[in-house]
């Protein structure tokens, strides 16, 4: 596996693999890599001939009283789990390689839709940032593919409208969500969960299956109070929940009656974490 820290070296490497006629994928995370981040190196592998995968703890798209300063990061054991997966290249740039110019004066790139509400409204200015840095890794490493775990959903769909707006050319594919045995979902900040909170937090998901059994075999369709029943279960567990939201699958607007294609998302906070999950549904 070839690393590169600078944006230079890393566009002359790629830049002779497609003289070479080689596609190339790329997985953009935020290191700290599982389980679910393997397979989305697995499944980039399956797409292009080449995988690129770039590990950047993008400060923009962090608030001011969120965990940018105590995010995990474990590079070593990054390159590891990455050799053992034949990743071609590693990309982990600093801060002043993304933003030469500092964050404040950094050109945003700001998607109008979809980024206001759910994880957008609790966390203000957050796809925003995720939005200008994976326009910026577009532009940087010109993949033909870049793959993006389903378990993000809104930013799913928040990348997609980018991509489809700004016409940019880069086959965006989702990843299904990895998880473990228990149904909890991957994800790097799931170390945060106290060993006695552990057992319980599978409820998020189960609360989101329980609504979306109610909609498909239960054939309930008043979504609001399908929410709140929902959120209820969640605090019964002890949690708190940020939202439970019974949405339609591409616009991420409120569910109508004669949608298709829905998609149940929520979150919710342990004492040190704050996670995210999302069931989807098809109705006849």
């Amino acid at each position: 596996m070839q690393i590169y820290n600078r944006i230079a070296t890393l566009r002359q490497a790629l830049a002779e693999e497609r003289a070479q006629g080689r596609t190339l994928a790329l997985v953009p995370t935020m290191g700290n890599l599982h389980e679910g981040h393997l397979q989305l190196v697995r499944l980039a592998r399956q797409h292009c001939d080449r995988v690129a995968v770039s590990i950047f703890v993008n400060p923009l798209q962090f608030g001011l009283n969120e965990d940018w300063e105590r995010y995990p990061r474990t590079l070593e054991a990054d390159i590891a789990r990455l050799e053992t997966e034949d990743c071609d290249f590693l990309f982990h740039p600093s801060e002043t390689e993304i933003y030469p110019n500092g964050m404040a004066d950094q050109t945003r790139v700001v998607v109008p839709t979809m980024t206001d509400i759910l994880c957008g409204a609790s966390r203000p200015g957050h796809f925003e940032g995720v939005t200008t840095v994976v326009a910026k890794l577009f532009n940087i490493v010109q993949p033909d593919c870049a793959v993006f775990g389903v378990k993000d959903y809104q930013q799913l769909a928040v990348i997609r409208r980018m991509v489809e707006d700004l016409c940019i050319p880069v086959a965006i594919v989702p990843a299904p969500i990895a998880r473990e045995d228990d149904g909890l979902a991957m994800s790097s900040r799931n170390s945060y969960i106290s060993a006695a909170e552990r057992p319980g937090v599978t409820v998020l998901y189960q609360a989101l299956c329980w609504c979306r059994d109610q909609i498909v075999a239960g054939g309930r369709r008043d979504f609001a109070a399908l929410e709140q029943e929902a959120a209820g279960r969640i605090e019964e567990a002890g949690f708190r929940p940020d939202y439970v939201s019974i949405c339609n699958a591409r616009t991420l607007d409120p569910a109508a009656h004669d949608d298709g294609e829905m998609v149940v998302l929520g979150a919710m906070y342990t004492m040190g974490a704050r996670l995210i999950d999302n069931v989807t549904l098809t109705l006849g």
